[in-house]
């Protein structure tokens, strides 16, 4: 393990059956398949943030980020979920396993199509459907009706969390979740990746998306309070526009909140997201943080020579 560890900053995401995780010079999604095996993909990336200096900036960055985290999360979903297609095909045939097709780039107009559905089933659920229920109470107060329309963003936010929940594989994703955070502790703490020394790390992480996405919906809140009570179609589309914005300031949050968080005032600011991972995290096993950290292993490794790889394990049935 490097001696710098903490000059790397290092974010994840849970996929099906696997974990991404991104460095500051790549990418990398690990999968565990049913044999057993840890299937590994890794492709160069540079933030667009360290390719333009203008984006770098304070609010800039936090919305480069924002879409960057959303196109690759894309990505890393679409490649596990493509294994595990893969492997529903071969159905537990004999040689299936060393014969499995490990899926191939994600393609720009199925890239874009995926990207088109996500945003606009986001806007449907966390920005029209709000605004509608607003709409039915008739408040004519700017003020209120942006305070109670943020109340139902937030009250739909939840109930989805709660229901999804509810769904048996995603428990196993929440679980992965909780497997990428320890991991990421572990490393950050300088320590070598292994089941032991990740045990004692806790699976909430103040740098989590789910915090940021609450942190989001309070910050839209503050935000739309100044554009007052949209009256008409145009009126809602600029709101559209202040995403973005919106999305760079909590950016903006997130990274002041972890560079404090040992202060008791970043403690305190952190809390509600930290308690909302009690529900989108879950405490992995240990296969769960294998997986974990070969994926974080991969993204800080300066070698790409393989692309694609399959670390075999002893985890064969």
């Amino acid at each position: 393990m490097k001696e710098k560890n903490e000059e790397i900053n290092v974010g994840g995401q849970a996929v099906i059956e696997g974990v991404m995780m991104r460095s500051p010079h790549a990418v990398s999604v690990a999968v565990r398949k049913l044999s057993g095996d840890i299937v590994v993909k890794k492709d160069r990336y540079i933030s667009w943030t360290k390719r333009f200096k203008i984006l770098n900036l304070p609010i800039f960055r936090g919305a480069v980020v924002l879409i960057e985290s959303i196109v690759l999360g894309i990505r890393a979903l679409a490649f596990s979920g493509d294994i595990a297609m893969e492997e529903e095909k071969s159905n537990g045939k004999p040689g299936a396993e060393e014969t499995l097709e490990i899926p191939k780039k994600m393609s720009g107009f199925r890239l874009g199509l995926l990207l088109i559905v996500s945003f606009g089933i986001g806007l449907l659920l966390f920005f029209y459907l709000p605004l509608v229920l607003t709409d039915l109470l008739g408040i004519k107060s700017g003020f209120w009706f942006n305070i109670v329309d943020g109340g139902f963003r937030l009250l739909v936010f939840f109930l989805y969390l709660i229901f999804i929940t509810m769904l048996k594989d995603i428990r196993r994703i929440f679980e992965y979740h909780g497997a990428e955070h320890k991991s990421i502790f572990t490393f950050e703490n300088k320590l070598e990746l292994t089941v032991s020394n990740t045990r004692k790390f806790t699976t909430f992480h103040p740098r989590c998306g789910t915090s940021f996405l609450l942190i989001v919906m309070i910050v839209s809140v503050l935000v739309f309070l100044f554009l007052g009570r949209p009256e008409t179609i145009s009126d809602r589309l600029i709101r559209l526009l202040f995403v973005p914005v919106i999305g760079g300031i909590s950016y903006e949050f997130i990274r002041l909140s972890g560079k404090y968080a040992d202060r008791k005032f970043a403690s305190f600011l952190v809390a509600p997201g930290l308690w909302l991972q009690r529900i989108t995290t879950k405490e992995p096993d240990d296969s769960q943080l294998e997986v974990a950290f070969a994926a974080l292993k991969s993204s800080i490794s300066p070698d790409f020579s393989k692309p694609t790889e399959i670390i075999k394990t002893n985890n064969h049935d």
